[in-house]
């Protein structure tokens, strides 16, 4: 489980695929904590680290198909800047939301705007198959980045990005069209399940 707050960003220095499998080499500046079988969010998906290079501070995580075709990790090249984030330790502070590294899907983004000392990013996502939908104030995690719906409507929302996130994360790289990972509210997906079941059985009873 993770909490949204990323560390810092890794970099991707190579590429290998075996079968339907990509392998993924990432150097990160604490690559010489790392051991095999952590689990660590990329960009917001929950990898797990197969192999390490203490010395380079290199380490390599492994991504399946499904994982692929339902994540923007198909987008990944040498040189791409990725999110990442350790998981989450039990005696620290919870200072994000509840983020599993499970993401539900993509988003598009469509529009950039400087609010004059901050940025207000907006984003597109097929409606039809989203597990959930965002409301104003709610949470939700672009790219493992635990943020704030401004503003929402269907297939659509938009978050405030301070200074700080913009720089830290991979935020200042998107522009229109760069395509994210989402994970919509565990809670908020929980209670559309609910709704919808709820729905389901009222209408057998008529």
């Amino acid at each position: 489980m993770f909490t949204g707050i990323i560390e810092t960003t890794a970099r991707v220095v190579n590429i290998e695929k075996e079968n339907t499998n990509y392998h993924f080499t990432l150097e990160v500046p604490f690559g010489d904590e790392l051991a095999i079988d952590q689990s660590m969010a990329h960009d917001g998906c929950c990898l797990t680290v197969v192999k390490v290079d203490k010395e380079k501070k290199q380490y390599v995580v492994t991504a399946m198909d499904e994982t692929m075709l339902k994540t923007n990790l198909s987008t990944w090249k040498v040189g791409t800047e990725v999110n990442v984030e350790r998981s989450m330790r039990m005696d620290g502070r919870f200072d994000g939301h509840i983020v599993q590294g499970h993401v539900d899907q993509t988003a598009t983004c469509t529009k950039v705007v400087d609010d004059n000392g901050s940025w207000r990013f907006y984003f597109s996502y097929d409606q039809k198959n989203a597990p959930s939908i965002t409301v104003p104030k709610g949470s939700i995690s672009i790219n493992g980045v635990s943020l704030t719906v401004v503003d929402s409507e269907p297939g659509m929302f938009s978050v405030a990005i301070i200074p700080y996130t913009y720089q830290v994360t991979n935020f200042h790289n998107f522009k229109p069209g760069t395509v994210v990972n989402i994970e919509f509210d565990v809670f908020g997906k929980y209670v559309q399940r609910l709704l919808e079941q709820y729905m389901q059985a009222n209408a057998s009873v008529r």
